[in-house]
């Protein structure tokens, strides 16, 4: 994980209007520049899953905490990955395992259907963390 000054920085940088927050669009554009293709549901969804005072925005603390979130996935599926580019059905559901989930098989091939953009059965980074979002939000609302 990064260190809290460069997150700082990285998030100051973000941070065009020189509020103290970063809105949806803000993030949005910021994980595109690091290569991370998201849908605005599921930005905005990284924004619901760490928005503690519900304000729609995000703080720099809310961030960090967001930021833990996407380096604890992201390190699961670097494991996994092998150098490859993409995980398998297999490989998600070692990964996400790894990542601290678990699911029965019936719930696990519904939802690797529902983000397999391809329907190839690969999913790269941006998936697997889609993924991860859906999985992490459904378990806090049980």
């Amino acid at each position: 994980m990064a260190s809290e000054e460069s997150l700082r920085r990285w998030f100051e940088s973000v941070d065009v209007h020189k509020t103290g927050n970063i809105n949806a669009q803000d993030l949005q554009q910021a994980l595109a520049a690091g290569n991370l293709q998201f849908s605005d549901s599921v930005v905005q969804q990284m924004i619901r899953m760490h928005d503690v005072d519900r304000n729609g925005i995000m703080s720099f603390e809310e961030f960090v905490v967001l930021n833990r979130f996407l380096s604890k996935v992201q390190n699961a599926y670097i494991i996994v990955e092998r150098g490859r580019g993409f995980l398998t059905l297999n490989d998600v559901y070692e990964a996400l395992t790894k990542a601290g989930y678990t699911l029965d098989q019936p719930a696990f091939y519904t939802l690797c259907q529902s983000f397999d953009r391809t329907k190839q059965g690969r999913f790269r980074l941006d998936d697997f963390i889609s993924l991860c979002i859906f999985v992490q939000s459904a378990s806090c609302k049980l």
